[in-house]
């Protein structure tokens, strides 16, 4: 009888230790190094990378290239909304793209760049022709949506997202804000952030300047769904101390600068898993929200990578950092 008893201790000791490894990562602060960089042209002024399913890569660099086009092997095709070769006083001979903040690229392949200099959002044929353009007041992220719908991030706004038809009209808001503050500026910088989409139709939001790293997911008419968040008592350390800082500053009437915490994020297209760039830190979640690994990253000889932009596919990630370029890092999930 007893031995029958601690076996079936042992069984449920059993069932509650893998309960307690699926809660938390299996790798903490292990050292990731890319394999090789990508490319190579690219950069200073990194802003962007978009893929679409003819496997072609979309890099935004900002102010001066535009949106260059590369094969799926890295080799550059074409660049759409450069640059004039010299300065020009004619508004109508001046550069597609002032400062692309942004872009993204639909099914049919259309390219959509949000620029803050113009304060526009521009849409271009997949042959690089300007196809039209619509007002929006200080543009910061972007995502294609279906039906030629786009939603947009903005400075000032009352909710976090911003729909625009094919019209360039506003067909709906959604995302209520985060409140951390007494101090209404303090809340409005918390609440910055920018937008991804995935094939699903889902729409990704991610804080930016937030004290824990937090990504929002909706679908796109704006229901929310699971959020993916970075906490705990070995969570990023730096969320401590801005959270410190805001608190300092609660009864301060100085203007206060609260420092990037999510620095990049992508989506994985097909699972829904949403990897976080940290500056130097990389952070894997499931699509059920639950943190799964977490890397430090490096270039290939070694150097500190502060991830700038994400670009999750099948089997790798693209890694981008203003100024030191993309890199290529193989998937660690898809070593088991």
């Amino acid at each position: 009888m007893r031995k029958s008893v601690l076996v079936l201790e042992l069984a449920a000791f059993s069932v509650f230790l893998v309960t307690v490894l699926k809660a938390f990562p299996s790798e903490i602060d292990a050292q990731l190094n890319a394999k090789r960089r990508v490319f190579p042209s690219i950069g200073p002024g990194l802003r962007e990378i978009r893929r679409t399913s003819n496997g072609n890569y979309y890099v935004l660099v900002s102010p001066s290239v535009g949106v260059r086009i590369f094969d799926s092997k890295g080799k550059a095709l074409s660049v759409v909304g450069a640059s004039p070769e010299t300065p020009t006083t004619n508004k109508e001979s001046r550069a597609p793209i002032g400062f692309g903040e942004d872009c993204d690229v639909d099914v049919a392949g259309n390219i959509y760049v949000a620029d803050n200099s113009y304060n526009v959002v521009t849409v271009f044929s997949p042959e690089g022709k300007q196809l039209r353009s619509f007002p929006v007041e200080a543009p910061v992220s972007i995502a294609a949506l279906p039906d030629g719908e786009v939603a947009v991030t903005k400075l000032e706004r009352t909710h976090l997202v911003t729909v625009y038809g094919g019209n360039g009209k506003v067909v709906r808001e959604f995302g209520d804000p985060e409140s951390i503050s007494s101090r209404a500026d303090i809340d409005r910088m918390a609440n910055f952030g920018r937008v991804v989409s995935d094939p699903q139709g889902h729409l990704y939001f991610g804080f930016t300047y937030m004290p824990e790293p937090l990504v929002r997911q909706y679908d796109r008419f704006g229901y929310a769904g699971q959020s993916f968040e970075f906490t705990g008592v070995d969570a990023f350390p730096e969320a401590q101390a801005t959270r410190k800082e805001i608190e300092r500053e609660e009864a301060n009437n100085k203007p206060i600068a609260l420092h990037p915490i999510l620095t990049a994020f992508g989506v994985d297209p097909l699972s829904g898993d949403v990897w976080m760039g940290l500056h130097n830190t990389l952070v894997h979640f499931d699509k059920d929200g639950i943190r799964r690994s977490e890397y430090q990253i490096y270039t290939p000889k070694g150097a500190r990578l502060e991830a700038s932009v994400i670009l999750v596919q099948e089997e790798t990630l693209f890694i981008g950092s203003d100024p030191l370029g993309v890199y290529e890092f193989e998937r660690p999930d898809r070593r088991h």
